[in-house]
């Protein structure tokens, strides 16, 4: 009986030294990539701007080919509201624009609802340089107690980094497509 009751007392105080972790964790995340694309700011733009075109090079979206998209408000810009619900890869929530400069930025509030519920905000600001445009894609927010514990198993940018990577790849051959002379 002595050896668990030790071994009870041990376990309830890892997890109460995780829990202690966890509280002392740094609530605020934030995940960003860029690269350079071959198309001008307004072209990136108007991709990004506007949610019927955003889903078609959206990574996340592709990793539930049955999720189900729901638009509402405007075609696009502030106001624009792109509500999803998939499978568990991508799970359900809605990305509304909340600001949107032409050619400069565009800046959205995600509403997570599943698998976590939470609040982040997402920008996409795009800079000139020569031909070319650097777009940056920033996603960040604060954790609560329960986003600060699942962040000591699972790294946010580990999870996004490299599906930004791909989204801005996809981003710029769109773009480029789009915007070349025809």
């Amino acid at each position: 009986m002595k050896i668990a009751k030790r071994i009870l007392l041990g376990l309830l105080g890892a997890v109460l030294l995780l829990l202690i972790v966890a509280a002392t964790r740094p609530a605020g995340f934030r995940v960003v990539r860029s690269a350079t694309l071959a198309a001008t700011p307004a072209a990136l733009f108007e991709q990004v701007n506007n949610h019927h075109k955003f889903v078609v090079w959206n990574p996340f979206m592709k990793l539930d080919p049955n999720v189900k998209n729901t638009f509402t408000g405007p075609e696009s810009g502030v106001g624009a509201v792109c509500s999803w619900e998939g499978n568990s890869d991508i799970g359900a929530g809605s990305c509304t624009i909340i600001e949107s400069k032409p050619g400069e930025l565009v800046r959205c509030r995600m509403d997570w609802i599943r698998p976590m519920a939470g609040t982040s905000t997402v920008d996409f600001t795009f800079k000139p340089e020569g031909e070319k445009t650097v777009v940056t894609w920033a996603m960040y927010g604060e954790n609560g107690f329960l986003g600060k514990l699942v962040s000591l198993f699972l790294d946010t940018d580990a999870m996004c980094g490299p599906q930004f990577e791909k989204g801005l790849a996809e981003l710029g051959k769109i773009a480029a497509a789009t915007s070349a002379p025809r």
